[in-house]
C-alpha cells in the first residue's frame, strides 16, 4: 500500500466526512478507497457496453422547456424498437419524471439514453443497465388464457 498526497475542495471534504461518518468509516482512508474503487467499476461498465441488456432510463425534466415534450417523443418514435414501457410522474409545478423501460444492444441503448438525458431541459438523467443472455430465444408461454 502507498501513501499519497490529494487535494480537495472544502466542500467536497465535507462531504466525505459527512457520508463516511453515516456508513461507519473508521477514517478517510476507507471511505476514499470505497469511492475510487466504485468509480473505477462505473467507468469500466460505462465503456464497454457489449451484447443485449435491459436498462432503466430514469431522467427529470422541465415540462415547460420549449419543445422538449416534442422532442421526446420524437427520440422514442424514432427508437420505437428500443422502448419497452415509460412511467410518466408530475413532480411539481414545473417538473416531471420518466422512467422508461428498454431493451436492446447495449451500445444502442446506452447511445439513445445519453441522447434523451442530453436533451435541452432535461434537467438529471440516470440509465442502470443490466446484461441479459443473447443467445436464448423468447419461449412461447401459456398463460391459462382461454
Amino acid at each position: 500500500m502507498q501513501r499519497i498526497t490529494i487535494t480537495i475542495e472544502d466542500d467536497l471534504l465535507a462531504e466525505i466526512d459527512a457520508a463516511a461518518e453515516a456508513r461507519g468509516y473508521q477514517n478517510r482512508s476507507e471511505i476514499i478507497r470505497d469511492l475510487a474503487r466504485a468509480g473505477l467499476q462505473q467507468s469500466a461498465e460505462d465503456a464497454t457496453p457489449s451484447g443485449q441488456c435491459v436498462a432503466a432510463l430514469v431522467y427529470v425534466y422541465d415540462h415547460a422547456a420549449r419543445d422538449l415534450s416534442k422532442r421526446l417523443v420524437q427520440n422514442f418514435h424514432g427508437r420505437h424498437d428500443l422502448s419497452l414501457a415509460t412511467l410518466h410522474v408530475h413532480l411539481d409545478d414545473d417538473s416531471c419524471m420518466e422512467v422508461t423501460a428498454l431493451k436492446g444492444g447495449s451500445g444502442e441503448v446506452r447511445h439513445f439514453a445519453d441522447h434523451i438525458i442530453a436533451e435541452r431541459g432535461v434537467r438529471y438523467g440516470r440509465v442502470v443497465m443490466i446484461p441479459t443472455a443473447s443467445d436464448k430465444k423468447p419461449k412461447a408461454r401459456k398463460h391459462g388464457h382461454d
